[in-house]
């Protein structure tokens, strides 16, 4: 093996921006916190340190290294060295993480993400996607996420509505949430949800590109594309039906904004069997870890306990690898630091 492929499997890499075509507009605020000029209409999601693939393609959504390597071959060839031996004895050589940023510069339509059951059962995937959200930008008059149904609605409704396609309906049902920065939203698996125009977030996920597009007419180009392959009424199957009250809105969602320690836990606790997020402010260590660095504001250094630097600016994005060591924040900058479940969390 090259010693460029082992000195890229021990130290924290600076990755520029991966955003595969998407079919809605948005990506301005990705360009104003990168400093860059790229605000293409259609670039709303930057895919962050991603070993995924966009559903159906070979390479769309990968991220490559400095040295033109996948990030997803370089970790596979080297697995306990980018993710730590318990992680790969929990999970093999997934990261078990996608990151994005998503800036949504429209409405996204009414969508859910399937389970890992009925990933397992229906796509040949160990993960299904549960996902969760940190509001780092809101732009616009009424900046709102959608998030379950407000009441329970029964599963022949939910099929005349997709049938149809009555999208008054469909978003009417749902729960609607005004955000603002530090806000964190956690998004279980089957939960019908849709993201506001002018909501800027960091996205945590399983690795999965899988939606099922309750929504579609007016954003995809036919209802084949909206349910993964299947028949309707299997990709509805995934759906949650239930209501979701002010007691289990507030177990998934947090307003964080206030809290201004060096190290703040952002998810709710029902988000650490999937994936872990904190938000770092100043002079803060970080454990051995894969890890995925978004800074937000200000400048600073992540020093590696093997004697690596790399210079921190706001839009910088990082991925960490576990063989990188302990390391240290420096500066005065503010970042978020997303990381897979713990080895031992899943169920």
């Amino acid at each position: 093996m090259s010693s460029v492929h082992d000195d890229q499997s021990v130290q924290a890499i600076a990755l520029p921006a991966n955003q595969p075509q998407q079919f809605y507009r948005g990506g301005t605020n990705i360009a104003a916190l990168r400093g860059g000029g790229d605000d293409r209409e259609f670039g709303p999601e930057d895919w962050v340190a991603s070993t995924t693939t966009r559903f159906g393609q070979a390479e769309s959504g990968l991220s490559r290294l400095p040295d033109g390597r996948w990030l997803r071959d370089a970790v596979r060839e080297a697995p306990e060295q980018w993710l730590g031996t318990e992680h790969v004895a929990a999970f093999g050589d997934s990261t078990a993480l996608l990151v994005k940023l998503l800036d949504a510069g429209q409405r996204l339509p009414v969508h859910c993400h399937p389970s890992d059951t009925f990933a397992q059962q229906h796509l040949g995937s160990r993960f299904g996607k549960t996902e969760a959200w940190i509001v780092v930008g809101t732009s616009g008059p009424n900046p709102v996420v959608h998030l379950g149904f407000r009441e329970d609605v029964a599963p022949e409704v939910v099929e005349r509505w997709v049938s149809t396609q009555d999208s008054s309906a469909m978003l009417g049902s749902l729960n609607e949430i005004p955000v603002r920065p530090g806000d964190t939203v956690h998004v279980p698996a089957g939960t019908p949800h849709a993201i506001g125009e002018g909501v800027f977030i960091v996205e945590l996920q399983q690795p999965t590109d899988f939606s099922v597009t309750l929504e579609w007419q007016g954003f995809l180009s036919d209802a084949e594309s909206a349910f993964l392959g299947m028949d309707q009424r299997t990709a509805l199957e995934t759906l949650n039906h239930s209501g979701f009250d002010d007691t289990v809105l507030a177990s998934l969602i947090k307003h964080t904004a206030d809290q201004d320690s060096g190290r703040v836990e952002l998810l709710a606790e029902d988000a650490a069997p999937f994936f872990r997020a904190d938000r770092l402010h100043g002079s803060v260590e970080l454990a051995p870890s894969f890890g995925v660095l978004i800074v937000l504001e200000g400048n600073g250094k992540l020093r590696s306990d093997n004697g690596s630097d790399l210079d921190l600016r706001r839009g910088s994005t990082v991925v960490v690898p576990h063989a990188a060591g302990a390391a240290q924040l420096e500066g005065d900058l503010t970042a978020v630091h997303c990381r897979p479940p713990s080895a031992g969390s899943r169920r």
